[in-house]
């Protein structure tokens, strides 16, 4: 299992990653599920994934590798796509051509076909956008109105992120919340660990602004985790007790 998030606001674009993969729960390693694709000040692109590591790093690979377009052979990559909803395309024409070629055999083994992944980021000339693909290659596009998407093991950060991010707020204050949205989740499963990638994109520079790995230990992580558990616990000792009775 995994926990990724994508915020989009006003000011830019946040993406956060664990980096847990179970095969049980004596086989627990470590892989990078945050990849950045870049030409400085042309374009920045991330993409996260979840499911199946075998899948969604076959997807990964044929994305640098490229796609041969059906009917003009021109090998397509992230790098040299139009539009960031055309980069998507391809992305989604990857998912496809992996399940094509590789779920007879997954599904003769009982192995379930499941990849999904966060893309955001900008090309130059474009607005910046962020996507959630889904396994079967078709996606949503993140909105003013709900400015975050989320793959994996989503529902106990997911409160974190409803109250909190709108459109308006800090771009660093939504990485903030992000980072306390993957905390939330790391406490209440044990499917989604540390090291925690993260990128942050500010808006019209088409570069990253930030590329950062939180190893274990790092010192504001472990600050916030106590802080923000202090506050949990100060904030319902605040709130007054039920007043309910048994009626008489």
């Amino acid at each position: 299992m995994t926990y990724c998030c994508g915020i989009l606001v006003r000011d830019g674009l946040v993406m956060i990653a664990d980096t847990r993969t179970n095969a049980g729960l004596d086989n627990v390693s470590t892989f990078r599920k945050l990849h950045v694709f870049g030409i400085p000040g042309e374009r920045i692109l991330a993409l996260a994934s979840s499911g199946n590591l075998g899948l969604s790093q076959s997807v990964v690979s044929t994305l640098n590798e490229g796609l041969t377009h059906p009917h003009t052979d021109m090998v397509e990559t992230l790098l040299n796509a139009p539009t960031m909803f055309q980069a998507a395309q391809r992305i989604g024409r990857a998912i496809r051509q992996i399940h094509e070629r590789e779920a007879a055999a997954l599904e003769a083994s009982d192995v379930q076909v499941d990849v999904s992944f966060l893309f955001g980021g900008q090309i130059k000339g474009e607005r910046l956008r962020l996507y959630m693909i889904y396994s079967a290659g078709n996606f949503i596009e993140c909105t003013t109105d709900t400015p975050y998407l989320q793959i994996g093991e989503h529902k106990y950060g997911k409160p974190i992120l409803d109250r909190a991010i709108t459109h308006g707020i800090d771009l660093y204050d939504a990485l903030k919340i992000g980072l306390i949205s993957m905390d939330s989740t790391m406490r209440s499963n044990i499917g989604v660990g540390m090291p925690i990638d993260l990128i942050v994109v500010r808006r019209d520079t088409c570069t990253a602004e930030l590329v950062f790995r939180i190893e274990q230990g790092e010192p504001y992580f472990h600050d916030l985790r106590e802080r923000w558990s202090a506050a949990l616990r100060a904030a319902h000792k605040a709130i007054p007790r039920p007043p309910y009775k048994m009626p008489t």
